[in-house]
């Protein structure tokens, strides 16, 4: 039986998050605090007592999530004992310290660098996102390809449940050519911009430079990336992935079907929510899944 960690990306967040480790652990304290002298301003305000708007902020959202994701991993002290990781999408920088292939501080500024350059790459170019429920991935692929404007698919969430994301005209196209297609439910999503598509090509350059002059090492075990589903272990590797990252599709699907190929039984989500466990159950229903 092997165990698999796995750490949830943006739209997990929720007022309140990670109090209950600030109260009870003196190592999460520590590095809530540390990690508010880093960001420059007090993000534990907004993760325990802000308002819901403040925590769709992009600026605050990313770190958020990361943080209680990756104090929640390191309170669990010889416990923590995975034989693989993957994160979805914002997760994977969670999943990299959580293996120790990034230093939590360093791990911290990237996801801030990220939110940012995410940001200012919405502002510039109006975008966004849609879930389309109910059609084999072939069929969204094959729409989306016959489609002149910006549309992509950007996360393969599980299977029947596909999100695409793009331009706002081409999204608008894509959804009315889907539904017609079959699909069940074509939902735009409430989101900042086109994440995982070209759309997000500036702040891929911006990230690059950031990732690039940050040292990574080689994780304590297997990190299945999003670029490419695969085992990954060394740091060369992980890099190259991360920085393809945002302009490319999150293939979970394919990261819990090769996590189960290689021996993954169990499944521990560590972070906010429980959205990752959902979706292993819809790709792999024999999987153990539970919180940590």
């Amino acid at each position: 039986m092997k165990k698999a960690y796995v750490f949830p990306g943006q739209g997990a967040q929720f007022v309140g998050m990670g109090k209950d480790l600030y109260d009870n652990s003196p190592l999460a304290k520590e590095m809530f605090e540390k990690a508010n002298d880093i960001l420059g301003f007090r993000i534990t305000d907004l993760m325990f007592a802000g308002t819901d708007e403040d925590l769709r902020q992009t600026r605050v959202t990313q770190p958020a999530i990361f943080l209680h994701s990756v104090i929640l991993a390191a309170t669990k002290g010889t416990e923590f004992t995975p034989d693989m990781v993957a994160g979805h999408s914002l997760g994977e920088f969670s999943a990299l310290v959580a293996s120790k292939a990034l230093a939590f501080e360093d791990g911290l500024k990237l996801v801030y660098a990220r939110a940012m350059a995410m940001q200012k790459a919405c502002e510039a170019e109006p975008s966004t996102m849609a879930a389309i429920i109910g059609l084999a991935d072939n069929v969204v692929e094959e729409t989306l390809a016959a489609i002149s404007e910006v549309v992509v698919p950007a996360n393969y969430n599980c299977p029947g449940q596909l999100v695409i994301s793009g331009s706002m005209e081409g999204i608008e196209i894509a959804c009315e050519k889907l539904k017609a297609a079959g699909a069940k439910r074509a939902l735009p999503l409430k989101v900042g911009g086109a994440f995982h598509s070209p759309l997000m090509e500036p702040a891929r350059i911006e990230l690059a430079a950031a990732i690039n002059s940050t040292p990574f090492n080689s994780p304590i075990c297997p990190i299945y990336q999003n670029v490419n589903a695969k085992a990954v272990t060394s740091a060369e590797e992980i890099k190259t992935n991360l920085i393809a990252q945002l302009t490319a599709p999150v293939r979970w699907t394919q990261i819990v079907q090769n996590m189960v190929a290689d021996g993954g039984t169990q499944f521990i989500e560590v972070g906010p929510g429980n959205v990752l466990q959902g979706l292993v159950k819809k790709i792999a229903p024999t999987a153990e899944t539970m919180s940590a």
